[in-house]
């Protein structure tokens, strides 16, 4: 059983072996790419703080069995009809394309588009770096594919207007020379370079504030090209969640994936603000082993959250503030078990330095000198400090605003 018009949290690989074959129209997908670089990410109006790895230290075959695993439960799930775009950069769009000839056939290639954008970048030894690759495959000959026109220039209408040797398509694509140029002329049929949608402007609307985010006009237009109202999509590395967002403006049924329950929420929120309620989010950690099994910065949100919090939007060391509730009470986020007296006194020293009364560290377990810690600390300094376990936090009966 497969929920429509949901986000599922988790590894892509694991959720797609769930799901039915043939059963997704259109598949976009853009995975972590294999940059060796580390992103420190602030999340929309800073209220988040999320860092995510784009480390593949097993090298670039590594990288693409991982990738390999993924894209063949992708082919599975495709109807005969559908389609897949894969996003990639020039560190490895060489051997995914090889990778892609063997998983969905090298005669079901059908394009390699080049995004092209402008950007600002350093001076270097090298012409600028200024595209992505998108790899176009479909799952038989008889896949999706509603024509899309670059629109004719002013100059262009303007000089062949009434000529007779101007040549025009027709809705199927097909060149018909010798007509005259209409003003309702739908231009010419798209190439495989896209030179005409730019990356989001950093004061842009869209923007939430992750560097790979990709611009909505990228995905109108795939979506466009290879379904119709109704289809499926699926986006099995949905981020931030333009795939979905998009798909839901075009009347598109859609599915989005990704393992970072930050990010899961961050797209749960992108559609609300399209008007959408009641949005499923299956899977979200929900149990002990789940959270310990968390990256540390997905387990700090998970914790501010509970907390009707946020995550600091600043980089903090063991005796700093991890985030605050909304009413500004600092919060300590621990993934450990026995937690010990001198995290005690490092977030008094945290709390006074932030002129706070109180404060609330959540872990797993405490052990007994830390507990004594906190009471000396209220009785002699008149700071008050919660020590909150994860057990707590999971009761059904849990409210952040009885804490104190």
């Amino acid at each position: 059983m497969v929920n429509i018009n949901a986000i599922y949290c988790g590894d892509c690989l694991k959720i797609l072996q769930g799901f039915p074959s043939e059963s997704v129209d259109l598949i976009y997908l853009d995975p972590p790419f294999f940059s060796n670089k580390h992103y420190e990410v602030i999340w929309g109006n800073h209220a988040e703080k999320r860092s995510f790895g784009d480390r593949w230290e097993g090298g670039i075959m590594h990288y693409i069995n991982w990738m390999r695993d993924r894209l063949e439960q992708c082919h599975r799930v495709l109807k005969k009809t559908g389609s897949i775009y894969l996003h990639c950069d020039y560190h490895a769009s060489h051997q995914l394309k090889v990778m892609m000839d063997k998983v969905f056939g090298e005669n079901n290639f059908i394009n390699e588009i080049i995004w092209h954008y402008r950007k600002w970048t350093a001076g270097e030894k090298l012409f600028q770096r200024n595209h992505d690759v998108i790899l176009f495959y479909s799952k038989s000959k008889n896949y999706v594919f509603n024509t899309q026109y670059q629109p004719l220039s002013a100059e262009t209408i303007k000089r062949w207007k009434g000529k007779k040797q101007v040549a025009t398509f027709e809705d199927s694509g097909k060149r018909n020379p010798g007509q005259s140029l209409k003003e309702d002329s739908k231009g010419v049929p798209m190439a495989d370079v896209w030179v005409d949608i730019n990356i989001i402007a950093p004061s842009a609307k869209e923007r939430l504030g992750y560097p790979t985010q990709k611009p909505e006009g990228l995905l109108d237009r795939i979506i466009k090209v290879s379904s119709n109202e109704g289809d499926l999509v699926l986006d099995p590395f949905v981020g931030g969640g333009t795939t979905i967002a998009v798909a839901q403006k075009l009347n598109r049924n859609w599915i989005g994936i990704d393992v970072s329950p930050t990010a899961c929420k961050v797209a749960e929120k992108r559609l609300k603000n399209l008007g959408i309620k009641d949005i499923a989010i299956l899977g979200l950690p929900t149990s002990i082993k789940e959270l310990e099994s968390l990256p540390h910065f997905e387990f700090q949100n998970w914790v501010c959250k509970q907390l009707n919090g946020r995550s600091s939007d600043k980089k903090s060391g063991d005796m700093g503030i991890d985030g605050n509730t909304s009413n500004g009470i600092p919060i300590q986020v621990k993934q450990s078990q026995g937690i010990g007296r001198n995290v005690i006194d490092n977030f008094e020293t945290a709390i006074r330095r932030a002129d706070k009364e109180k404060g609330i560290i959540v872990g797993f377990s405490f052990v007994k000198g830390a507990i004594e810690e906190v009471a000396r600390i209220k009785d002699s300094e008149g700071v008050i400090i919660k020590l909150l376990t994860i057990s707590e936090m999971l009761k059904a009966d849990f409210n952040p605003n009885e804490l104190f």
